[in-house]
């Protein structure tokens, strides 16, 4: 790739989002026509989990807002989902719009909640939204409508005659859920990085100080909330879309803590954490059921191992990487670079210069440093570049 390619990634942030969203679109292209159906399965749940993973990081990573009733938000959007199918047979797009759009409407009433309440008392108000919701389908005037404890079918999306009479149905929908997916990252990526993003950042930070500067902040938590619904309602969508069916078992109060944990493994604030965060949820669970189907233990041991070996990957990646995946993927890298460029820039001698050598610095602007002595400080910071020139 050119420089000037290279220039206008760097200081476009669409170039640089929309070449990324067409990496991965090919990238999962090529995924999901190399695996079979039960492995598409596993990428469409992933993704539509990504979708619910990212719009909670906005809200509580980004904004400091904690909610757990995410899983009675992907309920609002899996039954919207099944309801206009089953009645109007919209086109999928409408249908999935149609999910969001309903979903929003519902974290617009909950935000209004949330701008006034903080800390605990907004995780019980929320906790309490996810325990209930779910519920109104075995409500008895609501029962015929949406179907009791069975739940609602939904007929599976056919995939279009040009892609051939035998193409796989779980391809279709390993697709339709990617492609959602990527678009919300997109969406986010490009909204949290501008004013919005900012101004979200500093009322998490500060609330006073925020408020002072002309934020509206109970305006602000309610945009969050709007647009974390929106995302979780295009999860459950996709939800009903892939499982064929919007039932309450779907949307435990154990959905909305898996959400919960998956932001923190994957590191708060970040897009590409909650990305992880959703891979997590999905494999890590498959992974434990397969080890213990296969280890000859016991009918109790092994029914009870994959929570306990879930549970042991959680708490070792959560020591391991305090600020989550992301955040160890970031310090790795930053390792390996400073270690890149010690070995291709040296510390320079006693004899030295008194202007430095030029190094790089984390906002990427490159500037000449230098100390009193000329030589520049270690790479351990400050406190190893004072003890350096003490023991000058």
């Amino acid at each position: 790739m050119s420089t000037a390619a290279l220039n206008v990634l760097r200081r476009s942030t669409l170039t640089r989002h929309t070449a990324g969203a067409l990496a991965a679109i090919v990238a999962l292209y090529f995924l999901t026509t190399a695996v079979g159906p039960y492995r598409d399965l596993q990428i469409a749940q992933a993704a539509y989990l990504t979708c619910a993973v990212a719009g909670l990081t906005v809200l509580t990573g980004l904004g400091g807002q904690i909610s757990l009733g995410h899983g009675a938000f992907m309920a609002v959007g899996a039954y919207t989902a099944a309801l206009v199918i089953g009645h109007w047979g919209w086109p999928l797009a409408a249908v999935l719009a149609a999910a969001a759009g309903v979903t929003a409407v519902a974290g617009v009433v909950v935000g209004a909640v949330a701008a006034r309440l903080h800390g605990p008392y907004l995780a019980g108000a929320t906790l309490a939204f996810a325990v209930g919701l779910p519920g109104l389908a075995n409500y008895k005037p609501l029962t015929d409508e949406l179907g009791g404890q069975n739940g609602l079918t939904v007929v599976p999306p056919v995939p279009p005659a040009g892609l051939g009479e035998t193409f796989p149905l779980e391809r279709w929908q390993a697709w339709i859920s990617c492609l959602g997916a990527v678009v919300t990252l997109f969406l986010l990526a490009n909204l949290t990085r501008g004013r919005f993003g900012r101004t979200l950042r500093a009322s998490r930070d500060d609330e006073i100080a925020a408020a002072l500067n002309g934020v509206r902040v109970a305006r602000l938590r309610i945009a969050a909330t709007v647009v974390s619904a929106a995302c979780a309602g295009l999860a459950g969508g996709l939800l009903a879309v892939v499982a064929t069916l919007a039932a309450p078992g779907a949307f435990p109060l154990t959905l909305s803590l898996q959400l919960i944990a998956a932001i923190i493994i994957g590191g708060l604030g970040s897009l590409s954490g909650a990305v992880w965060g959703a891979l997590i949820l999905v494999y890590v669970p498959t992974w434990a059921s397969d080890l213990s189907s296969s280890s000859g233990f016991s009918h109790n041991i092994a029914s009870n191992l994959p929570l306990a070996i879930y549970g042991l990957v959680l708490i070792v990646v959560t020591l391991a990487f305090p600020r989550g995946l992301q955040g160890g993927l970031r310090d790795i890298g930053g390792a390996v670079r400073r270690r890149a460029r010690n070995r291709r820039d040296p510390v320079p001698g006693p004899g030295a210069s008194p202007s430095g050598p030029t190094t790089t610095h984390p906002g990427g602007a490159d500037e000449a440093t230098s100390d009193k002595a000329g030589a520049r400080p270690d790479d351990r910071g400050d406190a190893g570049g004072r003890g350096e020139r003490l023991r000058r």
